[in-house]
């Protein structure tokens, strides 16, 4: 049954369908980009991409298409799909409007190089070889956010790009809710040794080969469709949705403590699911993509941290560890969730637990919002971000790797993105209370049971089905009830750290 019915509609979709050829292009070549394409070929391929940006530019600005959404939003009667339509194209076309083609150029080919520039850079521990770029970077993303507009404070309109309708203010309201209170709850787990802060299995080496295997098993036991998605190995793990039958997940290997690689792989496999049961008849259509960032990473820390570092999931994957890394042979299941759930304070935020990874993300955030509002230079943000990474976590880096150089995503000109990580755990845990009313028992028994299929098909339901047919804050309260409350996930974090031991 096709869920477009409003002839105008209709052709909107049928103009739309190049453009997503042009998308699916464009993933493609940033897949290969991360994964398999030499490193000399990065300035062609920043090229490339760059100007296939500005043909898709010029496409959403096709005063055709124009024409088409500015009659639609005129149309009465649509139905919720048809409306998901005109205000996903409507938005983009305002944006698309208001930034210039040069800077859309100019922001794509920049990225691009600095990409490959961050990578030597952190090799290196060279802060000096990236500066320029980030400096660059920050300017064009300055000018971004004066050319779409803004009320109350300019890093709204970069929030607003990966997570529609977020603002400084609703951002605000959740690390002022959340840091005092995991500040303290942090202490109690650390002065209580409630949790290990350091656990043996992480100083264990692995070879590859081994943990391949078990990367493959555990998707397997998460039924992870092979003849619709795969995994490959990059430098900073990510997720690609190509089309609804081509999702792709990467990972790294770092030869010690397996966790890290293990729980990349769950996060993925989330991030995965959710662009794999995106409803197949939006497929080529202005609202066939997941809704926002914030959205999509609920999903992939639900799966990485409520499911995969429960005692139950540890206890399925157990005998998978065993089976191809024997080291593991030794340790209770006790002992091996211990070891996947450790607390403490430190440097890296991919490697950061549950209890203290918004801290990270607070960091971050605060420095973009001052990047952007001017009141901090790209010269002093390795001393603030030392000082504040102190000051929340006690722990200082001592080089640049560990410190401002470790995410890519400043490289990628991603402004406004980092805080949709800590939207991905407050809502996951909103999530996980209403999966748990709906099904009337603990999503450990669910887990137990292998009832992985029952969880991705609730999951579909709420969230994945309706690509973005609905605004982030509109999906969550037709989902959850709400939009994105801090307490949800501050209990979790207190019962299962605190209350359970």
């Amino acid at each position: 049954m096709s869920l477009f019915e409003n002839p105008i509609i209709k052709k909107i979709n049928e103009k739309y369908s190049v453009i997503w050829a042009l998308n699916h292009a464009l993933a493609v070549m940033g897949w290969d980009s991360e994964t398999y394409m030499p490193k000399r070929g990065v300035e062609e391929r920043a090229k490339a991409r760059a100007t296939l940006s500005v043909l898709r530019r010029k496409l959403i600005l096709d005063p055709e298409l124009v024409s088409l959404v500015e009659r639609a939003k005129k149309e009465e009667n649509l139905n919720d799909y048809e409306k998901g339509v005109v205000r996903v194209l409507d938005r983009e076309i305002s944006i698309n409007r208001k930034l210039p083609e040069k800077l859309v150029y100019e922001l794509s080919k920049t990225s691009q190089e600095a990409i490959s520039v961050w990578v030597e850079a952190k090799r290196t521990d060279d802060f000096k070889k990236f500066e320029p770029y980030l400096e660059r970077l920050v300017s064009l993303s300055r000018e971004v956010a004066e050319k779409l507009g803004y009320e109350k404070h300019p890093y709204n309109a970069l929030l607003d790009l990966y997570e529609e309708g977020l603002t400084v203010d609703d951002m605000d309201f959740v690390f002022n809710n959340m840091i005092p209170r995991l500040k303290k709850m942090l202490d109690k787990i650390l002065s209580e040794n409630l949790f290990p802060s350091k656990h043996p299995l992480e100083d264990i080496k692995y070879e590859r080969e081994a943990l391949e295997k078990v990367d493959k098993e555990i998707l397997d036991l998460l039924e992870y469709p092979w003849d619709r998605a795969r995994i490959d190995v990059s430098e900073h793990p990510f997720t690609i949705g190509i089309a609804v039958n081509d999702v792709r997940i990467t990972t790294r290997f770092e030869g010690i403590d397996f966790k890290r690689n293990i729980y990349a792989v769950i996060h993925e496999f989330g991030h995965a699911t959710y662009e794999l049961q995106i409803d197949p008849r939006l497929e080529g259509t202005p609202i066939g993509e997941a809704v926002s960032s914030g959205i999509h990473e609920s999903q992939s820390r639900f799966w990485e941290n409520i499911i995969g570092r429960s005692k139950e999931f540890v206890a399925l994957v157990k005998p998978i560890f065993d089976k191809h890394l024997g080291f593991t042979k030794s340790y209770s299941e006790e002992e091996i969730f211990k070891y996947v759930n450790t607390v403490r304070p430190s440097l890296i935020r991919v490697d950061a637990d549950e209890v203290t990874y918004n801290f990270h993300i607070y960091l971050r955030y605060e420095i973009e919002k001052k990047l952007i509002a001017e009141e901090l230079s790209v010269k002093e943000v390795p001393e603030v971000w030392n000082d504040m990474m102190d000051k929340l976590l006690g722990v200082r880096p001592k080089s640049y790797r560990e410190g401002v150089l470790q995410d890519i995503h400043w490289s990628m000109g991603s402004f406004g993105y980092f805080p949709t990580y800590t939207l991905g755990n407050v809502v996951s845990a909103q999530v996980k209370d209403v999966l748990e009313k709906k099904f009337k028992t603990s999503l450990g028994t669910l887990v137990s049971e292998r009832r992985f299929n029952d969880i991705k098909e609730a999951l579909k339901e709420l969230i994945h089905k309706w690509g973005s047919t609905y605004s982030p804050k509109k999906l969550l309260e037709r989902a959850l009830g709400e939009t994105y409350n801090p307490e949800h996930f501050l209990n979790y974090i207190e019962e299962k750290y605190i209350k359970k031991v």
